[in-house]
């Protein structure tokens, strides 16, 4: 009897070790989610990538839309929710330099043990913060980290929207140096890639030195820039 207690406490071990490990990787998965339709590149022969900028609007957002603009880019920002309400006015400024503006919830809270009402009021709530600044265009989501399980795709696909994540992030990690978010960016962006930056912060300093070398190497290679949504369309 006692063997046959331990034996079956050790395979409930392995069945939860293996569940957890599951969901684990399901969390984390850049490349799937259980439902709607998730994109991290799109499959195209033409050159184009999407530069896309994660957080804010923050007090970097004029020196980044100044960056973008010299480079003669449009890029897609995924903002914050109540970042977009306590600075609007930086919100509006990326809607007039004609960029791209996506979701990345209200809070910033990680997506994952949520109600179906949390993961409503975290999209829904940002999306008006969108609207308000005056932006018209298309909204696509970004789930803060790229994490997410069940309630937040299953909302997702219900209204028929896309989450976008990436296959090129070359600042995350332990505070790489300009020369290493270029380099690594370069090697590592392919036809239809995006690419995410955090440059809204002053830890992200290197990444927005990054933003003219990164345009100017991939254009020398034949590259094009454009929005997710335009991308999308490819």
């Amino acid at each position: 009897m006692r063997r046959k207690l331990m034996l079956t406490g050790a395979i409930v071990l392995v069945v939860l070790l293996a569940a957890g490990t599951g969901l684990y990787v399901l969390m984390n998965s850049r490349t799937y989610q259980v439902a709607g339709r998730l994109v991290h590149r799109v499959d195209t022969a033409d050159k184009v990538v999407a530069l896309t900028l994660d957080d804010g609007p923050s007090d970097r957002t004029p020196e980044i839309l100044a960056t973008l603009a010299a480079a003669g880019i449009h890029a897609t920002f995924y903002l914050i929710g109540d970042q977009i309400a306590a600075h609007p006015d930086r919100a509006a400024a990326i809607a007039r330099a004609g960029h791209e503006i996506g979701n990345h919830t209200y809070h910033h809270q990680r997506m994952v043990l949520i109600t179906p009402e949390t993961a409503r009021a975290e999209v829904e709530r940002t999306d008006t913060q969108i609207r308000n600044i005056g932006y018209p265009g298309p909204i696509t989501f970004r789930p803060p980290n790229g994490k997410k399980l069940f309630a937040l795709p299953l909302y997702l696909s219900r209204h028929n929207r896309i989450t976008v994540t990436w296959d090129v992030e070359p600042d995350s990690g332990k505070h790489p140096t300009t020369d290493e978010i270029v380099a690594e960016t370069v090697s590592k962006s392919r036809p239809g890639s995006i690419i995410l930056l955090h440059a809204m912060y002053p830890s992200g300093a290197s990444s927005l030195a990054a933003i003219p070398r990164i345009v100017g190497e991939l254009r020398g290679r034949g590259y094009r820039f454009v929005t997710v949504s335009e991308l999308i369309r490819h």
